[in-house]
C-alpha cells in the first residue's frame, strides 16, 4: 500500500513540476496562462473584422492629421497669429482633450449610460464623438465667420470654442474606438494585429491627407512659391475633402462592427473583471505605462507639429514641400505598420520598442547636422522615412503596453486609455506653448532645428529607457511570484 502512494504521489509531483516549468516558460516570454485557455475553444477574428474596426479611426486621424501639422502653419502664415498665440490655442485643444479623455473613459465603462446600450456602449459615445468633430472642425480651419476685423484677442476666444468642441468629440472617438480592443478579442495576437491594423488606416489616411494638401498648395501655389495670407481657401479644400473620406469610413465601421456580438461569448471571455477607479490610481505600474506612452506620443506628436515649420524657416524650403515631406515621413510609417506584429511576436516589445526609439534619435541627430543643399534636396526625405519608422514602432509598441495593462479588466479599458491619453495630450499642449513662447528671436533660423533634435530626440530616449525599466521590473516580480506560488518538491523522492 504504501508503495502505491509513494507511486501516486511521485506522479502529482511530476505534474506540478511541469505545469510550473510550463508557467515559468510562458511568463518568461510575456504570455498568459488564460490566453492559452482562450486559444482552445476561441476562432480567430476574421479579416473583414480587422478592416472594419481599422476604419473606424479614420475621421479622428485625417483631423489629427491636419491639427497636429498645420495648425500651426495655419494661424501663424495664413491668419497672422503670433508664434505664441498659435501655440496657445494648440494648448487649449490638449487641455481640453486630456480633460475629456477620463471623463469619457470612465463613462464609456459605465453600462448604464445609455438607454440604447444594446447599441454598443463603445459605439455611442463613438457617435456622438464622430458628430461633434463634424460640426467644428471646419470652422477650425477657416477665417473667423462675422469676425475678421475683430482683435486677436476675440477671434481666439471664438476659435478655442470650436477647438473644445473638436476635441471632446475627438477623445471621445479615440476612447471608445481603443477600448474596443480587448473587448473584440482576448487572444492577445489580435490584439496585437487588431492595434497594428488601426496604425495602419492612421498612417494611410495621414498619407492621403499630405497628397490632397501637395495636390491643393502644388497646383494653386506653384513650385517655388511659399504659405502666405491669400491661402484661407486652399486650407478649406483640404479640409472639406479629408471630412469627406472620414464620414464614408465612419459609416462602414458603424455598420460592419457588432459591439454586442463580436464572436466572444461570456463563456469563453469568464466573468468579466472591474476594478475600480482608486485601484487604477493606486497601481504604480498604470503610471510607468502613461509615462512610457506619454513619451511615444511626444516624439510621434512634435515631429509632426514642427516637421513643417522647420522646412519653412530652417530649410527655406516650399509650399509644396510643407506636404511632400511629411507625405514621405508617412510612407515610411504605412511600410513600417505592416510588419510591427511579426517583429513583436519575434523579438518582444521591449527590443521593438528599443529599435524604434534608436532609429528616431538617429533621425534627430542627423536633423542637428543636415544643412548643406544636398541635405535639402535629397537626405531630409531619407531622414523624414526614419522618423516614420521610428514613430510607427514606438507608437503601435506602447499601444500593445497599454492593452497588456488592461488585460482581462475590459470593464474598465476605457478609463485606462483615458488615463494614457490625459498624459499625452497635456504634455504634447504645455510642450508647444512652451516652445512656441521661447521662439521669441525670428532671426534665428535654427530654432526648429535644436527642437527637431534635443525635445523629440529626448522624448524617444526617455522612453526607450522607460520601457526597459518596466519589463526589468516586470520580470522581477514574474520570478519572485513563481518562486512563491510553486512549493519545493525537489526534496521528495
Amino acid at each position: 500500500m504504501s508503495l502505491k502512494i509513494r507511486l501516486n504521489l511521485s506522479g502529482v509531483i511530476d505534474r506540478v513540476k511541469s505545469a510550473a516549468r510550463k508557467l515559468k516558460e510562458m511568463e518568461a516570454n510575456g504570455q498568459h496562462q488564460i490566453s492559452d485557455e482562450y486559444t482552445e475553444v476561441y476562432s480567430r477574428l476574421p479579416l473583414w473584422l480587422h478592416l472594419a474596426y481599422g476604419v473606424g479611426h479614420v475621421l479622428n486621424d485625417v483631423c489629427a492629421s491636419m491639427w497636429f501639422t498645420y495648425l500651426l502653419v495655419f494661424f501663424h502664415l495664413v491668419l497672422g497669429f503670433s508664434n505664441w498665440e498659435t501655440g496657445f490655442l494648440l494648448l487649449v485643444g490638449q487641455v481640453a482633450d486630456a480633460l475629456a479623455t477620463p471623463f469619457v473613459g470612465y463613462h464609456s465603462d459605465q453600462s448604464d449610460n445609455f438607454a440604447i446600450c444594446r447599441y454598443g456602449r463603445r459605439k455611442v459615445w463613438h457617435l456622438l464623438g464622430t458628430v461633434c468633430v463634424l460640426v467644428s472642425f471646419p470652422f477650425i480651419f477657416a477665417p473667423c465667420v462675422g469676425c475678421t476685423d475683430s482683435s486677436k484677442e476675440a477671434q481666439m476666444f471664438y476659435y478655442s470654442m470650436f477647438i473644445i468642441i473638436f476635441q471632446f468629440g475627438w477623445a471621445a472617438v479615440q476612447i471608445s474606438h481603443l477600448s474596443l480592443i480587448p473587448e473584440l478579442t482576448p487572444n492577445e495576437h489580435d490584439r496585437t494585429k487588431l492595434t497594428a491594423i488601426r496604425y495602419c488606416f492612421t498612417v494611410i489616411s495621414n498619407l492621403l491627407v499630405y497628397i490632397i494638401t501637395w495636390i491643393v498648395l502644388h497646383v494653386d501655389n506653384g513650385e517655388n512659391s511659399k504659405i502666405g495670407p491669400g491661402d484661407e481657401a486652399k486650407f478649406q479644400h483640404v479640409v472639406w475633402s479629408v471630412l469627406s473620406l472620414g464620414v464614408v469610413c465612419s459609416l462602414l465601421f458603424h455598420a460592419l462592427v457588432k459591439e454586442a456580438d463580436n464572436g466572444v461569448s461570456n463563456d469563453v471571455r469568464g466573468s468579466r473583471v472591474r476594478t475600480s477607479v482608486r485601484e487604477w490610481l493606486t497601481n504604480a505600474r498604470v503610471y510607468q505605462v502613461a509615462f512610457i506612452y506619454m513619451s511615444s506620443r511626444l516624439f510621434v506628436n512634435l515631429t509632426q507639429v514642427f516637421v513643417p515649420l522647420y522646412l519653412h524657416e530652417t530649410l527655406d524650403m516650399t509650399a509644396s514641400a510643407l506636404a511632400l515631406v511629411p507625405l514621405t515621413m508617412f510612407i515610411g510609417s504605412f511600410v513600417t505598420s505592416l510588419f510591427i506584429e511579426k517583429m513583436t511576436r519575434c523579438c518582444g516589445r521591449k527590443v521593438t520598442y528599443s529599435v524604434g526609439a534608436a532609429v528616431g534619435i538617429a533621425a534627430c541627430v542627423w536633423v542637428k547636422f543636415g544643412r548643406d543643399a544636398g541635405f535639402v534636396a535629397y537626405y531630409v526625405y531619407v531622414v523624414a522615412v526614419l522618423f516614420g519608422f521610428g514613430g510607427s514602432i514606438v507608437l503601435v509598441s506602447s499601444l500593445g503596453v497599454t492593452t497588456d495593462l488592461i488585460g482581462e479588466k475590459t470593464e474598465s479599458g476605457a478609463f485606462v486609455y483615458g488615463i494614457m491619453s490625459f498624459t499625452d495630450k497635456l504634455a504634447n499642449g504645455v510642450a508647444v506653448v512652451i516652445i512656441q513662447d521661447l521662439h521669441g528671436d525670428a532671426s534665428n533660423v535654427g530654432y526648429y532645428r535644436d527642437v527637431l533634435t534635443n525635445v523629440c530626440g529626448g522624448a524617444a530616449l526617455l522612453g526607450a529607457f522607460a520601457v526597459t525599466f518596466l519589463f526589468i521590473r516586470t520580470r522581477a516580480r514574474t520570478i519572485s511570484l513563481n518562486y512563491e506560488r510553486v512549493p519545493d518538491y525537489s526534496s521528495i523522492n
